[in-house]
């Protein structure tokens, strides 16, 4: 298991050294927590609900960003990464199968384009989320699980920490992660700067 946890982190980062290969010149801020940007020091979030049994997510909504995306089971390439949905379906997000569920204790990784050679993908806005904004995942089991945003990093493509950024923030809790490119597209490269890794843990449950 944990072989298998360290080839997972380890293709986590070469998907997000290598997952877009356009061109659009799409820029954000290199590193940091962008959820700290215009942050009040006394923002509070609600306490985490208790974990849901396991079952696969169908559709992903985040309404501060206008995102309803269809959800898709992914497996890991030849390099041990995340296969990403394929380019021609940019608006589609790609869930690890053999991981975690949204919703389940664990995290649960959640993967899409942040563009295509014809434009914006279904991640285009993801470092713009916010800590607090709610990001909800329909389930096959009729549940909505509601994710509440606690941290949002642009982590640079040389310094990063795939533990740091895919590993649980509180043993026992339901965490999402939204994982996309970000910083600028380095053409000599053939890859983007940095990646966008959204932090998220369930606070309710609907039907």
């Amino acid at each position: 298991m944990g072989v298998a946890w360290v080839v997972l982190l380890l293709g986590l980062w070469m998907w997000g050294r290598g997952i877009s290969d356009v061109h659009t010149g799409i820029s954000a801020p290199t590193t940091g927590d962008m959820a700290a940007a215009g942050r009040p020091p006394d923002t509070r979030l609600p306490p985490a609900s208790q974990p849901l049994g396991t079952s696969a997510p169908l559709r992903v909504d985040i309404p501060s960003l206008g995102v309803r995306a269809p959800v898709v089971g992914r497996g890991l390439d030849a390099q041990g990464a995340i296969e990403p949905p394929p380019f021609d379906q940019s608006g589609v997000v790609g869930w690890y199968g053999n991981g975690v569920t949204p919703g389940a204790a664990g995290t649960a990784l959640l993967v899409g384009h942040v563009d295509t050679d014809t434009g914006p993908a279904v991640f285009y806005k993801l470092s713009s989320l916010r800590q607090g904004a709610k990001v909800r995942v329909v389930r096959r089991d009729g549940r909505i699980a509601e994710f509440t945003v606690e941290g949002v990093q642009v982590l640079d493509r040389d310094r990063f920490d795939a533990r740091e950024a895919y590993g649980a923030r509180q043993p026992g809790r339901a965490e999402l992660r939204l994982i996309t490119c970000g910083g600028t597209f380095d053409r000599a490269r053939g890859a983007y700067t940095a990646n966008v890794v959204v932090s998220a843990y369930l606070t309710g449950v609907a039907r």
